[in-house]
């Protein structure tokens, strides 16, 4: 089951933790869902069948979401309909921070949330918002596989309200403005570029002479189309799900943050499911995290060329120049914020 956004769900959020949505078919072909090269059958429980509510802010058309549709039929299938997993995307049961909430509270029982917006509960994780973390993509993948996305999963999870079930690959972020293409850091000054809450993000863009606006996801083409803001920041597969093209000129291919999504379910919710059923989740997971990153890196030589279709000018950047402003956040988040515990563990991965 899955539940689609509308512009008129932005004003019924509160109805929406109790909506039942209509059933359409995900993305994915058949051999995608099933998991039949891991070797795993469905299960056969005598448990009573549950609903776990999901709740993401990218809009229906989204890879991710996409994907996540593919999953959960997946799973349903697998546990002969004892696991119904309901998709509220396009931030139907709220902004960001309220679905983060809401799955402390059990109010509802999955949410995908970035790394780093994490760090409003667990401040070290705000090292995701470093700038040009790791010299290649691969570099990255190999971070999140290893002991690095281990202690990740192991702060997640250290409260022991939630837990991490998987790194769902968002990509690449990039910058698109209204004012003029940014080929280098001199080129940011003045520009009011919306971000997070976050505050090294924040500290990014001040460093480049940018203005920073923090703003929920969920108001962004708004302010675009209003001159609230003259730009954000996001990977292309968002920017065309958002239909950022609509309200914007300039995409300038700066590649400055490598965003991943976290799969994050309510603990208490993971522990009252039989472990068969665990088994199952967890297997459908791994399987859509492969399908995502597979799919991202097909995609983004695709996705330029629909941008330049749509009427945007694309540019390449000194990515060199912006490295070299840039550096000197990594020492002073580490003593701050991020410590040298999860910074050395990081290291190893880095690529350089």
């Amino acid at each position: 089951m899955r539940v689609r956004g509308t512009l008129a769900v932005l004003t019924i959020t509160a109805l929406a933790l109790t909506a039942c949505g209509n059933n359409s078919g995900g993305s994915s072909t058949e051999e995608d869902t099933k998991s039949a090269d891991q070797g795993a059958a469905s299960a056969d429980v005598s448990a009573e069948p549950v609903t776990v509510k999901l709740g993401l802010s990218f809009a229906d058309s989204h890879l991710i979401t996409q994907e996540l549709y593919a999953m959960a039929d997946a799973v349903k299938e697998r546990t002969n309909g004892g696991v119904d997993i309901e998709i509220y995307a396009d931030s139907l049961l709220g902004k960001e921070s309220e679905m983060y909430e809401q799955l402390y509270m059990g109010t509802i029982d999955m949410a995908l949330e970035t790394i780093a917006f994490q760090s409003t509960t667990h401040p070290e994780l705000t090292i995701e918002d470093l700038p040009y973390m790791f010299a290649t993509r691969e570099d990255g993948y190999k971070a999140l596989d290893g002991d690095y996305g281990d202690k990740l999963n192991e702060i997640i999870a250290s409260d022991g309200a939630v837990r991490n079930l998987g790194y769902m690959e968002l990509g690449y972020r990039h910058m698109t403005n209204n004012v003029r293409p940014i080929e280098k850091p001199e080129d940011m000054k003045g520009i009011k570029f919306r971000t997070t809450t976050s505050d090294l993000r924040l500290a990014v863009f001040e460093a480049l002479g940018a203005q920073p606006i923090s703003m929920s996801f969920s108001e962004v083409f708004t302010g675009l189309q209003q001159n609230v803001i003259d730009g954000q920041e996001s990977p292309l597969s968002t920017i065309d799900s958002s239909s950022f093209y609509e309200v914007q000129k300039y995409l300038s291919l700066t590649g400055h943050f490598w965003t991943n999504e976290c799969l994050l379910m309510n603990e208490a919710k993971w522990e009252s499911l039989p472990e068969e059923w665990q088994t199952i989740i967890q297997e459908e997971v791994d399987a859509c995290e492969t399908r995502i990153r597979e799919k991202n890196v097909q995609a983004d030589e695709e996705l330029v060329a629909k941008m330049q279709e749509k009427g945007m000018e694309v540019n390449e950047v000194d990515k060199a120049a912006f490295v070299e402003v840039l550096k000197p956040l990594y020492d002073e988040w580490e003593e701050k914020v991020i410590g040298s515990e999860l910074m050395d563990v990081y290291k190893k991965y880095a690529g350089y």
